[in-house]
């Protein structure tokens, strides 16, 4: 062959291989089937790093452990070539933050997930919770590390399974997939992985103060939660705020019978159920005065996407077992852009064979406020104050004293917790575009929720509205999140990994 056709030869099939990176790099059908195919071949490899991460506790007051937990994310992110670092404040649980450089980007896309759980009560759980367990749909254990074949609908159980330790594990097993395809993604990318999500993220706010390089991306993709009833995988663009409340009503200072004195002296319980009343009503609406003042009204971009979510509320209602629900009719989602006030918990004296005929000495309750655009924390509390106080109650922050006591015949410890304010991207964003479009090409067309019930810290990266911050989660929606068995559904974390992977491969640099 003469040389220079042989040299034209290989500049061809130098070309071809370009063109060829570039098209899968564009195209996210290919990137998600590819990701598959590279899946199938190592699930229980993926499966074996994320039991061993979810064997290590992970209680945010648990110092020794939540710092196990943090050298093992490092150690799995320096495994992909990440430049990771551990973060750390004074008494708060490590931030561990991982870049992966691509020469000459222009943008940087952040992923956000937390490796910290909720507290367990061990009686509630079939197995332990931080020894991981796989069951069939059957729910009997199935021993996965020798089985012929891995069934998609089998699940992990083991706390933070779901809640969020399966985010981690998909997004960075979702680099091995591109590495195997000889895939770099045209954006920088940062993985930023909290330790305290589930006690409120008390220190969040300090890092970003410490170390603003953190928070320094042009977008942020929150990966945390359950995808759409329905199965289907989401994009949700906000999270209500929230912040937490107790209460403390008092009476006597001691137990008495309540044959002597009961109708002279007041029983705490009446008075704190008698208080929670007149803060709701039985439909979930908030009564305290001014509360919704501050509600911004839905988009019209916003309206039009609660009026394509699937209707799942029928088979919701089935899997609860509850007959009616709240809220006069509204739909679930139509709720969720409204404030809520949710009863956490209420304790006081004692009931069945325990129960004494005694008017006890207090009782408490545990309420937990849910905000929308515009509220914070900040701007409800004096409304709430105002409402008690209005119920004739005198207010104190710390347990009343005998002149206290005797100076008034209602009194209310009240204690706020940590909070912060709602955040909500606009759906029509370039970014917003950009994800569903990848997602919808990669086989997984999103359930467009304009906001999550529940709350994430996504307003202290918005940096007032600037940068959007969108939240992808994977956990099927029947995870037990938060409560006892909590799992991770296999065919969720494969269709993490398939998404993330094309994410990645497929987000563009600007144009200029």
């Amino acid at each position: 062959m003469p040389v220079r056709q042989h040299s034209r030869m290989k500049f061809a099939l130098a070309l071809f291989l370009v063109m060829l990176n570039t098209s899968l790099r564009a195209d996210p059908a290919t990137v998600a089937q590819n990701s598959r195919a590279w899946r199938v071949q190592h699930e229980r490899d993926i499966l074996a790093e994320f039991a061993a991460l979810l064997s290590i506790p992970n209680l945010a007051n648990d110092a020794p452990n939540i710092g196990r937990n943090a050298e093992a994310i490092r150690t799995i992110c320096e495994k992909r070539g990440l430049v990771a670092k551990l973060l750390a404040i004074e008494g708060a649980p490590p931030v561990v933050v991982a870049d992966l450089a691509t020469p000459n980007a222009k943008r940087t896309v952040a992923f956000y997930a937390h490796y910290d759980g909720q507290p367990i009560d061990r009686s509630q759980w079939k197995s332990e919770p931080w020894k991981p367990v796989m069951r069939n749909q059957a729910g009997d254990d199935v021993d996965w590390r020798n089985a012929k074949s891995i069934d998609p609908e089998w699940r992990f159980f083991a706390r933070s399974a779901g809640d969020d330790k399966a985010a981690i594990i998909a997004m960075l097993t979702a680099l091995d997939a591109l590495h195997s395809l000889a895939l770099k993604p045209a954006v920088n990318l940062r993985f930023v992985f909290e330790g305290e999500e589930e006690a409120g993220s008390p220190h969040l706010a300090d890092y970003l103060e410490k170390f603003p390089e953190m928070s320094h991306a042009d977008a942020w993709v929150f990966c945390d939660g359950p995808v759409h009833q329905s199965r289907r995988m989401e994009l949700v663009f906000g999270a209500r705020g929230t912040v937490g409340l107790e209460l403390t009503v008092y009476g006597p200072i001691k137990g008495l019978h309540d044959g002597h004195y009961g109708n002279w002296v007041a029983n705490p319980i009446v008075r704190l159920t008698h208080l929670i009343d007149s803060m709701r009503d039985e439909s979930g609406r908030i009564l305290i005065k001014g509360f919704y003042d501050d509600v911004r009204e839905s988009t019209a971009s916003e309206k039009e996407a609660l009026a394509k979510i699937p209707n799942v509320e029928g088979e919701l209602r089935r899997e609860f077992q509850i007959g009616a629900t709240e809220g006069n009719g509204k739909p679930l989602n139509e709720l969720l852009m409204l404030p809520g006030l949710n009863l956490r918990g209420i304790e006081a004296g004692h009931v069945g064979a325990l129960a004494s005929n005694t008017i006890p000495t207090e009782a408490r309750a545990s309420i937990d406020f849910r905000l929308v655009p515009d509220e914070t924390p900040e701007s409800i509390k004096p409304l709430v104050e105002r409402h008690i106080a209005a119920q004739g109650f005198s207010i104190v922050r710390q347990t009343p004293d005998v002149a206290a006591r005797l100076a008034s015949g209602r009194i209310v410890k009240v204690e706020w917790g940590v909070g912060y304010p709602a955040s909500r991207t606009p759906l029509d964003l370039p970014f917003s575009r950009e994800l569903a479009a990848i997602m919808s090409a990669a086989g997984h067309e999103p359930v467009v929720l304009p906001t999550a019930g529940g709350s994430l810290p996504m307003d202290l990266f918005q940096h007032g509205g600037n940068v959007p911050v969108i939240a992808f989660p994977i956990a099927n929606h029947d995870d037990n999140q938060h409560a006892a068995n909590e799992n991770m559904r296999l065919q969720n974390l494969w269709d993490g990994i398939e998404v993330f992977a094309s994410f990645f491969s497929s987000l563009t640099n600007p144009k200029n």
